[in-house]
């Protein structure tokens, strides 16, 4: 256990702070504990580069955080209504499968591929995505739809990594 992951962790005790601030009518201030896990997310993953502190559990662990935090957000906005049914099915399938193979294949020896670029860029979207909602934008709903079909794109980037990083990894 090292800074990197218990910060980690830190977003995990973060979302159920974001959930009962949001369902008792404090929207904004739940959007800033999200803030707060992102800014986390940011200097673990600063903290853990800079000082070598790379483990096995921090590059599981760290996406898991984020995409756990993403569905809480996600599944606040479709039961306040603030987002489309068919936007919260699309998010949730995308972040649901991401975490799903990711531990299915974690669990079977295959080597995970780290954040990129990509991965990052859709994260940033989606908070400005939600601080576009939740500040009741005009556009908002159509920003996410364009941030939504973003993030397949990054899935897919990020199997066809996975794809070569395990074949490179088998002919070995």
């Amino acid at each position: 256990m090292n800074i990197p992951n218990m910060l980690t962790i830190s977003r995990f005790v973060l979302i159920p702070v974001y959930l009962v601030l949001f369902f008792n009518g404090h929207i904004r201030t739940s959007f800033i504990i999200l803030l707060v896990a992102g800014l986390t997310d940011i200097l673990d993953g600063y903290i853990a580069r800079t000082r070598k502190l790379i483990t096995p559990m921090g590059v599981m662990l760290d996406p898991l955080a984020d995409k756990c935090m993403m569905i809480a957000v996600i599944l606040s906005l479709l039961i306040s209504e603030m987002i489309p049914w068919q936007a919260a099915v699309a998010m949730f399938i995308r972040d649901a499968g991401m975490i799903i193979g990711s531990a299915f294949f974690h669990f079977r020896g295959k080597l995970t591929v780290p954040a990129n670029v990509m991965g990052k860029l859709t994260t940033v979207l989606y908070y400005f995505a939600i601080l576009f909602i939740v500040f009741e934008f005009t556009f908002a709903i159509t920003y996410l739809w364009y941030v939504i079909g973003v993030s397949f794109l990054t899935s897919f980037i990020y199997i066809f990594q996975f794809l070569l990083l395990n074949r490179g990894a088998r002919a070995k």
